[in-house]
């Protein structure tokens, strides 16, 4: 549909196209029957109905640490392995029509092509793959399925293109002979897309949820299991942390007060940093790091002084930050202390997020030319392998160099890193005092609302 439309508003021309990538959300799980066609709607990455199924894994596999020692990362909830399972506890006649496990970015790469098969990156994130050695961890699938593994498709170096758009895709566009690149996870393509392709530059992305990563030239495991080291898609890894919630915390923030998203950051400019003590837990969606998916919103220190707007608001913008400030601080821990943060997504838009991240992250924040890095970085990738394809053998590094352009630099604020230090230490302290309070909230949910 997207192409169509494009292709009817004339946004490019059929006959200069030579190569495509797609970008796509990680950990979806597509299911195939054996003529190719998908059984039901695909269960997406912040789907946290799986909850038991991945307890269930890790527990058969011998624990969490047992599990990473397999994997090379945790098996957090809304990966792929436990939606496999979940579909086979709770929808049998689906699974018996199950033959083939894709993900997003995957489905779309086949229906162009009619190939079926994964990139390192985008695999890692499914749970089923060691991502020191690079393919299928049987031990672990054996768990779900001892048939899984036939089930899986073959895996590629993310160089490698899938192959080219089928003459009858083809014909719908006026499209010549067109390579379909690799692709891959949408972190995986924003990567690409903000240049993090070397050593000590961090990506912070805030959308719908929040993610920091960065490159590195070997995997380095986090044993806690909060840092998932996934392959990225240039042949390295891509340690990183995901928060559940961001822009959806403010969108619903946004509702409810009615405000349009200039006035909610105006209205939260009004309040001082530190939101007068003013403390919001931002787990509306549970949470991923830290590890509480039954997790729900807190905020805490209401008095006679921040119980308005402003002061409620500013309290959002900052915990949001500040969750995520708890995983770089696990990252930080592993890998080496960033120069510099480049941000994209949609929430990157608000100057306000950016100025609260640069203090609480003590790093500057640099602002792109191209904000949609992802699909941005699956260009770049195509390109890439567009070039190998060709017998040019041109680095990605060296495309990146050429094709990422910086804008705006954000500077921490002096006067407010150690206010900000102090708001984390309170920050971390709540939610692990309230850790219990969430499963207890949770089973009364479902036992008195039958939510949940």
């Amino acid at each position: 549909m997207a192409l169509k439309e494009a292709y009817k508003k004339k946004f490019f021309r059929p006959e200069k196209i030579v190569a495509l990538g797609i970008s796509g959300q990680q950990h979806g799980f597509v299911p195939l029957d054996r003529k190719g066609l998908v059984i039901r709607p695909a269960k997406l990455w912040n789907d946290i109905s799986t909850a038991e199924e991945t307890d269930y894994i890790i527990e058969a596999v011998g624990g969490r640490k047992k599990y990473i020692q397999l994997v090379g990362l945790n098996l957090a909830v809304g990966y792929t392995a436990s939606k496999i399972l979940w579909l086979k506890r709770h929808e049998p006649k689906n699974y018996l029509r199950f033959q083939t496990v894709l993900l997003p970015h995957n489905y779309l790469n086949f229906y162009l092509t009619g190939k079926k098969c994964m990139e390192y990156g985008d695999a890692s994130g499914t749970g089923l793959m060691d991502v020191r050695k690079l393919k299928w961890q049987e031990e672990i699938i054996k768990v779900i399925d001892p048939e899984l593994i036939a089930k899986l498709p073959p895996l590629l170096h993310p160089i490698e293109p899938v192959g080219y758009v089928k003459k009858s895709i083809a014909r719908l566009f006026d499209f010549g002979q067109v390579l379909v690149a690799s692709g891959g996870g949408d972190n995986m393509m924003a990567a690409i897309g903000t240049g993090n392709i070397l050593p000590g530059i961090f990506t912070l992305s805030l959308g719908t949820s929040g993610t920091i990563y960065t490159y590195a030239s070997k995997p380095v495991i986090d044993y806690q299991g909060e840092i998932a080291t996934f392959c990225d898609s240039t042949g390295a890894w891509l340690p990183l942390l995901c928060t559940m919630n961001v822009t959806n915390v403010t969108e619903l923030a946004r509702k409810v007060f009615n405000y349009s998203l200039e006035k909610m950051e105006k209205e939260a400019r009004k309040a001082p940093a530190g939101a007068g003590g003013l403390i919001f837990l931002p787990f509306i969606a549970g949470e991923r790091v830290p590890i509480l998916p039954l997790a729900s919103g807190v905020i805490f220190g209401l008095n006679r002084n921040t119980l308005s707007p402003s002061f409620i608001l500013r309290s959002i913008y900052e915990g949001v930050i500040l969750n995520l400030g708890y995983g770089l601080a696990r990252m930080k821990a592993l890998y080496p202390f960033p120069h510099e943060f480049r941000v994209t997504g949609g929430g990157s838009r608000c100057r306000l997020w950016l100025e609260i991240a640069a203090s609480v992250f003590q790093a500057p924040l640099r602002r792109l030319k191209e904000t949609e890095a992802a699909a941005y970085g699956a260009a770049l990738q195509a390109m890439w392998n567009y070039f190998n394809q060709k017998g040019e053998k041109i680095s990605i590094q060296e495309i990146t160099k050429d094709f990422i352009q910086l804008e705006e630099r954000i500077e921490p604020s002096p006067g407010l890193i150690s206010l900000y230090q102090e708001l984390q230490a309170r920050f971390n302290s709540l939610w692990k005092t309230l850790r219990l309070e969430f499963e207890r909230q949770h089973r009364f949910l479902a036992q008195k609302y039958e939510i949940w």
